[in-house]
C-alpha cells in the first residue's frame, strides 16, 4: 500500500442470505482524488459504500485506512475516523426545516443545554451559499423540490470535517447549473486533499470530474484505470459487456389514433402558474419526450394528468373521452399510469415486500370471493420480475433491500400491471445505470409497437434525443418548442429550455 492509497477494501465479500452482493473485491481510493465507481444496478457499488461508511459489515475481507486495518462498526464510528457519505436515497425529515435537517443528531448547543438555533441558521446559510442556493434556513424541507432537497443532503455532509467523502449519485436530481456548482465544491475538496469516492451513472459528468475509475459487474471488480486512459466506449463495454451504440432501442412503429389529448391545461401556483396553458397529444405507437430545466413545470404537468394536482382550466381526453373527474382512481380507470420522479417518497411502500409493491395497484383483480389468491399473486409478481429482469433476494424481500435501479423497476412493474393506454414516466432513468436505461428504452419502444402511448420526462439531452419520436420543451410552465426525431439537436433543446416565448 502506497502513501497515496487512503482507503482500501481488500478481498471484501458480502452475502445476504444466499445472494452474494460482493465477491472478493479489492477497491482503492487515492488521496486528494475523485475516485469514480461505476457499474450496472445490482453490481454491488452501494453495498461496498455501506461497508466503507460503517452501515454494513463485510462477510469477509478487511478495510484499511492509511494502511492500518480498521473496523467500522457504525456510521458514527466511520465519521469519527473522517469518512462521510451522501446517500443515493434522501434521508431527510420533511417536517423539519433546512437548518434542523442539516444539524439533526449533532445540534449546536449553548451552555451544553439549549439548541443554538441562531448559529445553526447562520452556518446553514453559509453552506447553502457555497452550493449556490439562496434559501431561508427555516423553510420546511418537505416544501422544497427534490433537487434542492438533494443539495440539503449534500450540505449536511459538507459541514463535517471529512477526509473521505462518499457521494452516491449526488447529481441524480440536480439541474446542470447545480451540477456545475457541486463540481466546483468538489474541486475545492480535492485541493484540500479530501478523497472523494463518487458513484454515478452519468458518463459525461464523471468523465469530467473523475481522476480514477473502477468498474463493478455482478458483485465483482472488472476494471480499474486512470480516467485519462479511458474513453466512454471503454467504460460502457466494461460495465455491460457490449458496445454503447447498441444500448438504446429507437421506436420505429407507425403512429395511430390520438390516445391522450390535453388542451389548454393550467395548474395554478403561489406566484405564477406551474403549468401555463399547455396543450399536447400522444398517439398510439408514439414515444413523446418532455425536456426542460428544473422548475419548468414538467412534473406538475404529469401529476395533473394523473389526478395528483388540480387544474384551474383545461381538459384531458383519453381515447377521445373527456375525463372531467381529476382523481387518481378515475385516471387509472381511464388508462393512465404514472411512474413518479421520487420513487422513495411517491413510488414505493418501503415497509412492504417486492411482491406487495408490484401488486399494490391491481390487488383487486387477484381476489376471489373477497379473499386473496396467493398462487395468483406469486405468479403475477414473478412474471413481471422476469420480464423486467429485476435483481432481488426474493419476492418476499423488503423492497428497500434492492438497489435503486431495481426499486425503479418495481415501480414500473406496478404501473404496467394496470394495463395503461398511456404510460407517464417522470425521470424514469434517474439513478439507473446505462444498461438499465437501455432496458427501459427497449420497453418503451415495445409498448409503442404494441399500440400504447408513452409520455416521458427527462433532463438528459442524449436520452431524450435517443428515445423520443417527438420532443416537447417546457420553460416556466409553458411549451416553448416541439421537435421531431429528425430535426432535434442538443443546441435546439438547450435554447428552447431557456426561452421565455411560447410555441405558436
Amino acid at each position: 500500500m502506497t502513501s497515496d492509497e487512503v482507503l482500501v477494501a481488500r478481498g471484501v465479500s458480502k452475502s445476504y442470505g444466499g445472494v452474494r452482493a460482493l465477491k472478493d473485491v479489492t477497491f482503492t481510493a487515492y488521496r486528494g482524488k475523485v475516485n469514480v465507481l461505476v457499474g450496472e444496478n445490482g453490481a454491488g457499488k452501494s453495498t461496498l459504500m455501506k461497508i466503507l461508511s460503517g452501515s454494513e459489515q463485510p462477510t469477509a475481507g478487511e478495510i484499511l485506512l492509511d494502511g492500518e486495518p480498521v473496523k467500522l462498526a457504525s456510521p458514527r464510528d466511520a465519521m469519527a475516523r473522517g469518512i462521510g457519505i451522501i446517500h443515493q436515497e434522501l434521508s431527510l425529515f420533511p417536517n423539519l426545516s433546512i437548518a434542523e435537517n442539516i444539524f439533526a443528531g449533532r445540534e449546536l448547543r449553548r451552555a451544553r443545554r439549549f439548541v443554538d438555533g441562531g448559529e445553526q441558521r447562520r452556518r446553514t446559510r453559509e453552506v447553502l451559499r457555497r452550493l449556490g442556493q439562496d434559501l431561508d434556513p427555516d423553510t420546511l424541507v418537505g416544501d422544497l423540490p427534490i433537487g434542492q432537497q438533494q443539495l440539503v443532503e449534500i450540505g449536511r455532509a459538507l459541514l463535517e470535517d471529512v477526509r473521505v467523502l462518499i457521494m452516491d449519485e449526488p447529481t441524480s436530481a440536480l439541474s446542470s447549473h447545480e451540477v456545475d456548482v457541486l463540481f466546483d465544491v468538489m474541486g475545492d475538496l480535492r485541493a484540500q486533499d479530501v478523497t472523494v469516492i463518487y458513484i454515478s451513472h452519468k458518463l459525461d459528468e464523471f468523465r469530467r470530474i473523475g481522476d480514477w475509475v473502477t468498474v463493478f459487474r455482478d458483485g465483482g471488480l472488472v476494471a480499474h484505470e486512470s480516467m485519462s486512459r479511458t474513453d466512454t466506449g471503454w467504460i460502457v463495454r466494461q460495465m455491460v459487456g457490449r458496445d454503447p451504440d447498441t444500448l438504446y432501442t429507437r421506436n420505429t412503429s407507425p403512429t395511430g389514433d390520438v390516445l391522450l389529448d390535453v388542451r389548454n391545461l393550467t395548474v395554478p401556483g403561489p406566484t405564477r402558474a406551474l403549468v401555463d396553458d399547455v396543450s399536447l397529444t400522444v398517439r398510439a405507437g408514439e414515444v413523446v419526450g418532455v425536456y426542460g430545466l428544473m422548475g419548468a413545470g414538467r412534473t406538475e404537468l404529469v401529476e395533473c394528468l394523473m389526478g395528483l394536482r388540480r387544474a384551474s382550466t383545461g381538459e384531458v381526453r383519453v381515447r377521445g373521452t373527456l375525463e372531467p373527474k381529476a382523481t387518481v382512481r378515475a385516471r387509472l380507470k381511464a388508462g393512465l399510469a404514472l411512474v413518479p420522479e421520487d420513487r422513495q417518497r411517491d413510488g414505493l411502500v418501503q415497509t412492504m415486500s417486492v411482491r406487495d409493491n408490484i401488486l399494490l395497484a391491481t390487488i383487486g383483480r387477484l381476489t376471489k370471493a373477497g379473499l386473496l389468491r396467493g398462487g395468483a399473486e406469486q405468479r403475477t409478481a414473478a412474471a413481471k420480475v422476469a420480464e423486467l429482469a429485476i435483481k432481488m433476494p426474493g419476492l418476499a424481500a423488503t423492497v428497500t433491500a434492492l438497489s435503486g435501479g431495481n426499486q425503479q423497476k418495481v415501480v414500473l412493474a406496478r404501473a404496467l400491471l394496470t394495463e395503461p393506454v398511456v404510460l407517464l414516466l417522470d425521470e424514469p432513468t434517474r439513478g439507473i445505470d446505462v444498461g438499465a436505461k437501455g432496458q427501459i428504452a427497449t420497453l418503451m419502444a415495445e409498448l409503442a409497437a404494441a399500440g400504447f402511448g408513452v409520455l416521458f420526462i427527462s433532463s438528459e439531452l442524449a436520452e431524450v434525443i435517443a428515445m423520443a419520436d417527438r420532443v416537447l420543451v417546457m420553460a416556466r410552465g409553458r411549451v416553448t418548442a416541439e421537435f421531431t426525431a429528425a430535426n432535434v439537436t442538443e443546441e435546439a433543446l438547450v435554447t428552447a429550455s431557456a426561452s421565455e416565448g411560447v410555441m405558436a
